[in-house]
């Protein structure tokens, strides 16, 4: 479990995923050393990790959330080789280790960016059932982080904090810039530095085209951490129908629950997406029958359990 330094310090870096350690430790009223120290004790004990990842929705790019069912034995082995590959996320095992769920990264109209879904997935043994749904909307994730862990640090704080970043008129991103992506999607507080020799670019090429890209909003800061150590040790994709006049009413409102880190509009047989974080099961069971079951506009509820994410936004450690 966190204390209420370790809390301030996830907050910190939800606001800015790069700011210095002095900075931080001035806002938190400790020394520069003492943010560093609980610094690397999250990143050995909780998973602690900044990445810095591509606006999902930019233009030109498709987001799919992936359903495969298999045997406990092939979906172990199938998750562990999607959360290798470059175009995956969010890969959970879930339903007793017989379901993956992933989202699948691809850009639009180019035919051969969907061989994973439309290829490579229903060639592989053992594979019983495949559904695919194309994210819509998001009304919460990525860029907007989930309420547990920015509900730590006051205003004056928060303001403190907060990138000095004025906004610019969208700038694709290059293909220049995908070694500073992948540089990033694994450490992304690297130092200028770093990110010069992973690109080949100067210090102050690096620096300017960071403040570019996040001007712009095409990309952004997440911040990977357990979800045991805030006390949540229950999680479960939830899948809805609802009715599609009240959608976007529904999904509003979701989005505002505490105990929800992703909600989606989606394609298929179900048009509602969310993944929730609870206590334990008596609070999932709360949650479900006296907040969603309150929303008459949900006509369905599927229920998920998810055992382990194998691979959260950044790349695969």
């Amino acid at each position: 479990m966190l204390d209420d330094l370790d809390r301030g310090l996830v907050h910190a870096l939800h606001l800015d995923g790069r700011a210095p350690f002095s900075r931080i430790a001035g806002a938190l009223g400790v020394s520069t050393q003492t943010v560093a120290r609980r610094y690397r004790r999250l990143r050995t004990d909780a998973g602690l990790r900044v990445v810095g990842l591509a606006d999902p929705h930019r233009p030109g790019q498709a987001r799919w959330l992936a359903r495969l069912t298999a045997s406990p034995h092939t979906a172990q082995k199938l998750a562990n080789a999607l959360a290798r590959r470059a175009d995956t996320s969010w890969v959970k095992l879930a339903s007793g280790g017989t379901e993956i769920i992933v989202v699948v990264d691809t850009p639009t109209g180019v035919a051969s960016s969907n061989a994973l879904l439309l290829h490579d997935i229903p060639r592989t043994s053992g594979i019983t059932a495949v559904s695919a749904h194309y994210l819509l909307h998001t009304y919460l994730g990525g860029p907007t982080t989930w309420s547990g862990r920015v509900s730590t640090l006051t205003e004056r704080q928060q303001q403190e904090l907060a990138p000095r970043i004025e906004a610019t008129p969208r700038r694709a991103l290059a293909e220049s810039d995908h070694k500073l992506l992948s540089a990033l999607g694994r450490d992304g507080r690297l130092s200028n530095a770093d990110l010069a020799a992973a690109t080949g670019w100067s210090p102050a090429t690096v620096a300017r085209r960071l403040a570019e890209l996040q001007a712009s909003g095409e990309i952004f800061f997440d911040v990977e951490i357990e979800a045991a150590v805030y006390g949540a040790t229950t999680e479960a994709q939830l899948w809805m129908s609802v009715v599609p006049a009240q959608l976007d009413r529904v999904a509003g409102t979701l989005a505002r629950h505490d105990e929800l880190t992703f909600v989606a509009a989606t394609t298929g047989s179900t048009n509602l997406v969310a993944h929730a974080l609870c206590a334990d099961p008596a609070a999932l069971h709360h949650y479900l029958t006296h907040r969603l079951g309150t929303l008459d506009a949900i006509r369905s509820l599927e229920t998920a359990p998810v055992l382990r994410t194998v691979k959260a936004a950044g790349a695969h450690k």
